[in-house]
């Protein structure tokens, strides 16, 4: 089990943090791969990329997954950060955005920032009645944890 961090943030952003046994460009190359985010997603919502999913993803890509929220669906996101080894972020429609940030820890390892930004979103009243905020949180911590576990730590 690895030990994930809150992090301070900003009003409408969750922020939570973990220490990999993996160069930032390993982890990039992971998050970088839509392909492969059912393997760490901690929501429990994402299933597989969609056809119009690329192999690897890049500054404005688009891509779709296929998700199950309670009935199954298909959503666009759109790639808004994008540095490679250090920072990629997406949103979809709700314009709320999904971060990772990547860095390089001088010991070896690198620190894994995962952040949920619903300062953009199209209507943040909504996000907060239905608990997006906290729950956003939780899955930040349950995919930062699998991140972890299938990279190990730098003390595991």
């Amino acid at each position: 089990m690895s030990d994930v961090i809150v992090e301070e943030a900003p009003d409408r952003v969750e922020r939570r943090s973990v220490v990999v046994n993996a160069t930032p460009s390993e982890v990039f190359d992971l998050l970088a791969d839509p392909r492969r985010h059912h393997e760490i997603d901690g929501s429990g919502t994402v299933r597989e990329a969609g056809l119009s999913a690329p192999e690897r993803l890049s500054p404005g890509a688009k891509f779709g997954m296929k998700m199950k929220y309670g009935v199954p669906y298909t959503i666009t996101n759109t790639v808004v950060d994008f540095v490679e080894d250090e920072l990629i972020a997406w949103r979809h429609l709700g314009k709320h955005v999904w971060r990772y940030r990547l860095e390089a820890l001088d010991g070896g390892g690198t620190k894994v920032t995962e952040e949920f930004d619903w300062r953009t979103a199209i209507f943040p009243p909504a996000l907060k009645l239905i608990g997006a905020p906290a729950d956003n949180a939780a899955a930040i911590e349950k995919t930062l944890t699998r991140l972890a576990d299938q990279f190990g730590t730098p003390n595991g």
